[in-house]
């Protein structure tokens, strides 16, 4: 199926989800992913604010906080991301696209110091790949760094499939994480 096609089938279901289920499946994945080592061992993380009923991420940034870990949100600037680092959930306003951001008045922060990297996605596959909202805002930060920290795409599973399209210059997630199993995608799924 062309990505176009699955973008909007994966949104229009993702939209459908009641309350109560996004909730559910929200905590799950994220409580999967808190309790990685990946997560428990890096110092900084960036996370994502949710939208149209993409997982949410506030359990991971009071985690991290509790941690002591710095945590940094993306915000729009012309056609790239930027990133800063937010302490408390007060410290977002909408922005592009009605999005959650960091204040615009704060220090930039490059990616090449986080150690793990929540990225969002309308659909992810068994082999990294991922299908955003299509303005490919993710794809031109991450290419652009000589190195990051661990990619790891966050998602309901029931975006998670087996193949989708992907062209050269997608960049690859490492992990996988739903509300019902994580994949490393260099060895496969790993145990609940």
């Amino acid at each position: 199926m062309p990505k176009k096609a699955l973008r909007r089938d994966l949104l229009a279901r993702r939209r459908a989800m009641d309350q109560a289920t996004w909730q559910t499946a929200s905590g799950s994945a994220q409580q999967r992913l808190a309790d990685l080592e990946l997560f428990q061992q890096a110092a900084c993380i960036a996370l994502y604010s949710p939208i149209q009923q993409e997982v949410d991420t506030e359990l991971l940034f009071a985690t991290a906080r509790a941690a002591g870990k710095r945590v940094l949100y993306p915000l729009v600037c012309d056609n790239n991301l930027q990133f800063r680092e937010v302490t408390e959930t007060g410290q977002r306003t909408a922005g592009a696209f009605g999005i959650l951001e960091p204040c615009r008045l704060g220090e930039d922060h490059t990616l090449e110091t986080v150690d793990l990297i929540v990225v969002p996605g309308v659909a992810f596959d068994l082999q990294g790949h991922r299908i955003g909202f299509g303005k490919g805002y993710y794809d031109r930060c991450l290419s652009q760094l000589q190195k990051h920290g661990i990619l790891v795409g966050l998602c309901h599973d029931f975006q998670l499939l087996e193949q989708i399209p992907a062209e050269g210059h997608d960049i690859r997630m490492q992990y996988i994480v739903t509300d019902k199993r994580i994949v490393q995608v260099v060895t496969g799924s790993l145990p609940d």
